[in-house]
């Protein structure tokens, strides 16, 4: 910043050879003397070493010299006052850069500093260069401090020492020196004072680096044009954008004092863009864990293959984007790759596809479908030389040569080309998916990805996706889910929450409307707490409903508590399951169902909200606890709670293990499931054979497996009312279905008895 050019502010006083009468012997006010006609000043029009200069003999204590020229000051600026002076004879004096500081109503400002420091002349004829910077601020480098009260000053040069001597002296100069001191006045440097050119074209980065060197704490301005950086820019300091820059698409930009998508966006003058980048750089910082979107929008024109974008395949530290709102615009980018093939299963390779025909236009992360394939089977990888795909599921009942649907969606950050992700949140972000796109794409492998406190809206396809197993101990916090689907009718919806196939997932707090499932899981050591999800729609009666989780490990070892499950159903599965008959393998169970609210309204009587559908026979259930939940229907009655989808295969209700149905709340459910469950039977015609019938109320409908306890309540008497001490034996699973127990009496007796009958072994 230069004022004599920015504000046309006169500076220079006048040259001698205008007339000594421009310079005062005092402080130069209007009326005090020159030196015009003085005998100790002269004009010497041509010296050896400054041409025209002025001849001045030092006649008193301190020899005063001063412009009467009133020269400009201002809050900010500094000047620079010189004076090139030598002595020619007589006694050697010291010199001394001076001036009078004036206010604004033309008095002194005696707080000023007025005199600089002081230089002695100690030879004849040598050039001395005396100089002072005045300026305002008492800042390093400043010789007179003059604060901000004087708004002119009278300048020149003091005299001092002895008397006698003589001096010539050149031209007084003064500058706007308030560029010198530009990087301390202000917060910024500029990088085109480094040598940046912005023409898009030139090579910008070193002008950069330079600029960002000089900062030193400051922040870098990236002044208006368009500077092509050509390789890795990291900025150690602040830096803010008015103009933008170009780079190729594998060179990152650090902005490591301000990492976020304003930056970004102003950076490469477009949201796409710079969330691009910002999200490239993101897998390189050490000092940043964050990319904040600044509760930004970002229309995406096509997914965003993040491994991909970051140019690694593996990373296992935690990062994390936050803050913002993705939307999908319309464009052919987003539509599904839908392509069918033919290929071989073996149930002894149950991972594998092989004689793949046309297996290079099968994309990696397709969903597989067709006969026998179970829900969210996906292509993991292939091998194009062998003809082979690894699934990531096996099949339960494709074995032989048949053909396969394979469809890949598109995701709006597409995480599946990393071989391992771990540690990756994502929070508090919209992910508008406008009916034309799904969200996430998960890694192959790795842990704890974290998505907390977002809203997936108008999914097309599927919210969360897992090809893989980056989805152990997968964490979905406070999240809210919309499909695209909401106008269909239930059993016409294709959208899916999220699937899962690794172990220890975490489903606590979400909200899901309308999917066609909310997850499908395939793993082991599951939690859902706290989740509403619901499946219903808009017929007005008889609605089709369908599976709002769906647990396709056989024992799945996972807790239910506290969900809000509206029409729709748990449903336990072995679809993943190569050989899906039974055999020498945990059946179904390991399950906890507690404390959860489940409603339907305008279903069919067959409609139940725990449902088993066995694969293959010979399966069991092992492991159940369903207690403290209430069953609530609206409109139709239904027949019960729970029930066996028979499609494939039943039950073997006989081999039934620690199955817990109590304390449970039912509302419009005939056939209430208890077990253990106590039934009050009362015999009137004396018999020895009393059987119990547990009325179809035991879960499942299942048999009678164990008596527990037999209480006579009040006493037992034969045929002629004499009273009977005796004590029977249970035969359980009797009669139809084996739903009855006999007991079995010494002699022939009648009375009541309180029975308590456990549709399983407890042991």
């Amino acid at each position: 910043m230069n004022k004599a050019i920015t504000e046309g502010l006169a500076l220079m006083p006048p040259p001698f050879s205008a007339g000594l009468a421009l310079w005062s012997r005092e402080d130069g006010l209007t009326g005090q003397g020159s030196y015009a006609g003085q005998a100790n000043a002269a004009y010497v029009p041509a010296d050896q070493d400054f041409a025209g200069c002025m001849e001045l003999q030092k006649t008193s204590a301190i020899q005063k010299l001063r412009c009467f020229q009133s020269i400009p000051c201002q809050p900010g600026m500094y000047l620079r006052v010189t004076a090139r002076i030598k002595a020619i004879s007589g006694a050697l004096p010291s010199v001394r850069i001076a001036g009078w500081a004036g206010s604004g109503s033309g008095t002194n400002v005696s707080s000023a500093d007025q005199q600089g420091p002081s230089v002695a002349l100690t030879s004849y004829g040598s050039v001395v260069v005396v100089s002072a910077i005045i300026g305002s601020g008492n800042r390093p480098g400043v010789d007179m401090v003059w604060g901000t009260a004087p708004v002119l000053g009278h300048f020149g040069l003091d005299l001092t020492g002895p008397t006698g001597g003589v001096v010539r002296i050149d031209d007084i100069t003064i500058e706007d020196v308030t560029d010198v001191f530009h990087s301390d006045m202000f917060d910024w440097v500029d990088v085109r004072d480094y040598g940046a050119i912005g023409d898009g074209v030139t090579d910008d980065r070193a002008a950069f680096d330079a600029a960002d060197a000089a900062a030193v704490g400051k922040t870098v301005v990236v002044s208006p044009g368009v500077y092509y950086i050509g390789a890795h820019l990291t900025f150690e300091n602040p830096v803010k954008f008015e103009g933008t820059i170009v780079m190729p698409d594998n060179q990152r930009l650090a902005c490591t004092r301000n990492y976020n998508l304003d930056t970004y966006a102003a950076a490469f003058g477009s949201e796409l863009t710079g969330f691009k980048k910002a999200l490239q750089v993101l897998f390189y910082f050490t000092d940043h864990v964050t990319l904040d979107l600044n509760g930004r929008r970002v229309e995406m024109t096509e997914p965003i293959n993040v491994a991909a974008l970051a140019g690694i395949t593996s990373f296992t530290t935690r990062r994390a984007v936050v803050n913002g709102n993705l939307v999908a615009l319309p464009g052919t980018a987003w539509n599904t790759q839908t392509m069918t093939a033919v290929a071989t299963y073996a149930v002894a390779n149950p991972l594998t596809l092989t004689g793949v025909a046309n297996i290079a236009a099968i994309p990696v992360g397709a969903r597989i479908s067709g006969t026998g394939v179970g829900r969210e089977v996906y292509v993991r990888a292939k091998n194009l030389g062998a003809g082979t795909i690894t699934l990531s599921q096996p099949l339960w009942a494709a074995a032989g040569t048949r053909t396969f649907t394979f469809d890949r969606y598109a995701y709006m950050l597409d995480f599946s080309g990393f071989a391992e992700l771990t540690r990756f949140q994502v929070k508090g972000v919209e992910f508008n998916c406008a009916a034309i796109a799904s969200g996430i794409n998960l890694a192959l492998t790795g842990a704890i990805f974290d998505v907390t406190e977002c809203m997936f809206g108008q999914v097309k396809d599927r919210a969360i996706t897992s090809t893989g197993e980056g989805c152990q101990d997968l964490h979905i916090d406070r999240c809210q889910f919309f499909s695209a689907d909401q106008g269909q009718l239930a059993q016409n919806r294709v959208s899916v929450v999220f699937n899962a196939n690794a172990n220890d997932i975490k489903i606590r707090n979400n909200r899901a409307s309308r999917f066609a499932h909310f997850g499908v899981v395939a793993g082991s050591a599951s939690i859902f707490l706290g989740n509403h999800f619901f499946g219903g729609d808009d017929a007005p009666a008889n609605g089709v409903r369908r599976a709002g989780v769906v647990l396709t490990l056989a024992n799945s070892k996972t807790f239910f508590t506290g969900n809000y499950v509206d029409n729709c159903f748990i449903e336990l599965s072995n679809e993943h399951d190569a050989t899906p008959t039974f055999g020498d393998e945990y059946s179904f169970g390991g399950l906890t169902i507690t404390g959860n609210v489940f409603i339907s309204h305008n279903t069919n009587a067959w409609f139940s909200w725990i449902m088993v559908t066995p694969r293959g026979p010979g399966h069991f259930i092992s492991g159940l606890t369903v207690t403290s939940n209430v069953f609530s229907t609206r409109g139709l009655d239904i027949d019960r709670a729970e029930s066996i989808d028979t499609s494939y295969a039943t039950l073997a209700m006989n081999s039934f293990r620690n199955i817990c149905f109590d304390q449970n709340t039912y509302n419009g459910v005939v056939q209430r499931a208890v077990s253990p469950m106590l039934v009050e039977h009362t015999q009137n015609t004396a018999s020895d054979t009393w059987a119990v019938n547990s009325n179809n109320l035991l879960p499942f409908g299942g048999r009678a497996r164990n008596v527990t306890a037999v209480v006579a309540e009040g006493a037992l008497t034969n045929a002629a009312g004499a009273v009977q001490f005796v004590t029977p034996y249970a035969q359980v699973e009797q009669g139809a279905g084996g739903q009855f127990a006999n007991l079995k009496w010494p002699s022939a007796v009648k009375g009541r008895v309180q029975v308590t009958l456990r549709v399983d072994n407890p042991v």
